[in-house]
């Protein structure tokens, strides 16, 4: 199959398959499998125009919802940090994309950036591994999230006996920071903050997953939009998502998504970690090191 957009010609199950089993491990980290997409899009499949983006935020805005209403089924949906980090990514978005386009449209300096930001969120996913217990969802107790309280000082929520409390101006400031780093990777900031939220504000691995999936396919909504918007001012270079590449990901990571919220729960957190920090640390070295 030839995609004009992205001018490249592969089989179909190719992407559709590898979004697909990349959104089952990384979904049951709260993260959509964008972040891994990318170097899959641009090393093998050779798409390297700034357009490669925006597809992948296409994908985030298809293959995200599944994931979402998993957990929303399960009662596991922390709504409060979800909007609170959208709100606060989408400035960044708007600025990362132009960025991206203006400054980072080389594939050579881009997979420098790129390594970087994938060492960055190994390294806090590997950090939040240390100390602490480890254990997978107790299902003989109560595995839903309620919220008790939410304002502009602070939020709080009890899950499976315990109560967390953390600041909203705090998570909104990050998130601010985040937005622009997702905004010109194109992965929408959740792959960023689920790190944070884990190892920083200490919110349980099992409710960070659907509000950081839920804020992804907000901004990343809001970033395809701006892409396409900006795509008339460029004519010479490639910004627009490459729609028919988009979807057939999108399908593929749908079909993950839901599957692996599904399993995530039978899973301990230990492993859903070590996972990713491996696959994170591993793509980052070889993106830096070529």
């Amino acid at each position: 199959m030839y995609f004009p957009v992205a001018d490249i010609e592969c089989t179909p199950l190719l992407p559709f398959g590898v979004a697909a089993l990349i959104s089952f491990f990384t979904s049951m980290g709260g993260i959509s499998g964008a972040f891994l997409l990318l170097p899959f899009q641009m090393s093998v499949l050779g798409y390297v125009n700034p357009g490669v983006s925006a597809t992948n935020q296409l994908f985030n805005i298809m293959a995200c919802p599944a994931g979402i209403w998993r957990y929303w089924r399960e009662g596991r949906l922390l709504w409060p940090v979800a909007l609170t980090i959208a709100a606060g990514t989408l400035p960044g978005v708007f600025l990362g994309a132009v960025i991206r386009i203006m400054f980072l449209p080389d594939p050579g300096q881009f997979k420098v950036f790129a390594g970087v930001v994938l060492l960055f969120i190994g390294g806090r996913v590997a950090c939040s591994m240390r100390g602490g217990a480890h254990s997978s969802l107790n299902l003989s107790r109560k595995g839903t999230v309620k919220v008790t309280s939410y304002g502009i000082s602070g939020m709080s929520f009890t899950f499976q006996g315990g109560q967390y409390d953390l600041s909203t101006k705090a998570l909104l400031l990050l998130s601010m920071a985040v937005g622009l780093v997702g905004g010109i990777y194109g992965i929408g900031g959740g792959a960023i903050m689920a790190p944070f939220l884990i190892s920083f504000f200490g919110i349980p691995v099992y409710v960070t997953a659907g509000a950081t999936l839920m804020a992804t396919a907000l901004t990343s909504l809001a970033g395809v939009l701006f892409f396409s918007l900006l795509s008339p001012l460029y004519p010479n270079l490639s910004v627009a998502p490459d729609w028919r590449l988009g979807l057939l990901i999108g399908c593929g990571g749908m079909l993950g998504m839901y599957f692996g919220a599904r399993c995530q729960k039978f899973v301990p957190d230990r492993i859903i970690k070590l996972v990713l920090a491996v696959v994170l640390l591993c793509v980052a070295f070889c993106y830096m090191a070529w």
